[in-house]
């Protein structure tokens, strides 16, 4: 069923989980001779139906350009896209709808400070501090940043467990610190980190703090202004949206001092040969036709969410780890990599003498689809000593039959390579 602006939301807070999980399509197939089981959350959730019927419904009734056109479905598309943003800031409890920037994906949100904020305000002989749990998107643009102006990058150390040594902050800190860029919750790992401590150690030393938060939105309730988080960034595809959307959260103060990021349509005030000037936050930073079709999606995707309830679905999905964990308890020659205390619903693993891209191609036989690799983390992997992981991940909409299906295909990987 369509839910547009118009009907009411439906209340999921009291469904079965199994009556959540029949409205995911896509759940519902084989692989092979087996059914599907869909443990790659971490990379790409799936979207409801709802969401599906959202986009359908924008497509074939609403869409056109938005904040430029004076006719019927050009007010559609304008009111269906700044709904997205209202829902976005009431998601994650920004103070105002303006401090949402629709990006691309968490990549681009990322890469939009370092470039607007970095190259305007880093310069040689600063510092950023990046996690030791950080992946690719986080460190690479800030990488580069450093590169260019001179500056230095740091390394937060972690654990064996996968547990960041935050305490090594108070040594790392210093007056040249400008930025600490860290994530919410380890895609590799899934430990859970102390953001809001991180946030305040950080901010006692006037450093600003860019959080990942593609990892925490779809699973726990996120408050950026009780974090007091300088910025934070997102992605549509983990959370049950459509790819092509994401979201950076900045504060007002900040987004207004920083330039502008790709230059074009819509992001601008006035424009002559002489001079141009730019439009108000958030305009500022969202150049050209933007993702408009994304965007409501993400949009309906954030009312299914919040129509099951977010604690909800973190309780959910801290059952299933607990499950799975036991599970895993069992296997000998199977070693968890990240045992932090407090993580999301993620088990990166090991299967002994077993390459971990042949974990995930027998168990896909078996209709489970994992992750394999080095996850787009590798200073993770070179930090715990192995080339690469399989990785189930769990969202609320699994069930322990896709677990025992997992524990089940790797007996099989065992029967093979032992």
């Amino acid at each position: 069923m369509t839910e547009s602006k118009s009907k009411p939301a439906v209340d999921r807070s009291k469904m079965s989980w199994e009556e959540i999980r029949a409205q995911f399509p896509v759940l519902h197939q084989n692989v092979g001779a087996h059914p599907l089981a869909y443990l790659d959350n971490a990379a790409s959730s799936q979207m409801p139906q709802s969401a599906i019927d959202r986009l359908m419904a924008y497509q074939t009734g609403e869409h056109s350009n938005v904040h430029r056109g004076v006719h019927m479905l050009s007010q559609r598309a304008t009111d269906a896209f700044d709904a997205a943003r209202e829902k976005v800031r009431r998601f994650i409890n920004a103070g105002e709808s303006d401090e949402c920037i629709f990006t691309r994906g968490a990549t681009e949100s990322i890469n939009l400070v370092a470039y607007a904020w970095g190259r305007k305000f880093v310069g040689e002989g600063d510092e950023i501090i990046v996690s030791a749990m950080e992946h690719h998107a986080n460190i690479v643009p800030w990488q580069i940043l450093c590169q260019e102006k001179g500056a230095r990058l740091r390394v937060l150390p972690m654990t064996d467990q996968g547990v960041l040594i935050v305490d090594a902050l108070d040594k790392l800190l210093n007056e040249r610190t400008k930025l600490l860029a860290v994530t919410h919750v380890s895609n590799a790992l899934g430990t859970i980190n102390p953001i809001a401590e991180i946030i305040e150690k950080a901010h006692k030393n006037n450093t600003l703090v860019m959080v990942d938060g593609c990892q925490a939105t779809p699973h726990m309730k996120v408050d950026v202004q009780a974090l007091d988080a300088d910025f934070y960034a997102f992605s549509g595809h983990k959370m049950c949206g459509p790819t092509g959307v994401g979201v950076l959260y900045g504060k007002r103060a900040l987004l207004e001092r920083m330039n502008p990021f790709l230059a074009g349509g819509d992001m601008i005030r006035s424009v002559s040969f002489e001079k141009s000037t730019y439009a108000p936050i958030p305009h500022k930073f969202e150049a050209g036709t933007p993702a408009i079709l994304a965007v409501v999606g993400l949009g309906a995707a954030i009312d299914y969410l919040e129509s099951i309830g977010i604690e909800r679905i973190a309780a959910r999905e801290h059952e299933l780890l607990e499950y799975a964990t036991a599970k895993f308890a069992e296997l000998d020659g199977v070693r968890i990599l990240g045992t932090a205390a407090h993580k999301a619903a993620v088990i990166s693993f090991e299967v002994e003498g077993v390459h971990p891209h042949d974990i995930g191609t027998i168990l896909d036989t078996e209709g489970v689809a994992i992750r394999a690799g080095h996850h787009c983390a590798q200073p993770v992997m070179t930090r715990l000593g192995v080339p690469a992981t399989a990785r189930a991940s769990f969202s609320f909409y699994n069930n322990r039959q896709d677990i025992d299906a997992l524990i089940s295909a790797l007996a099989t990987v065992k029967e093979i390579f032992h």
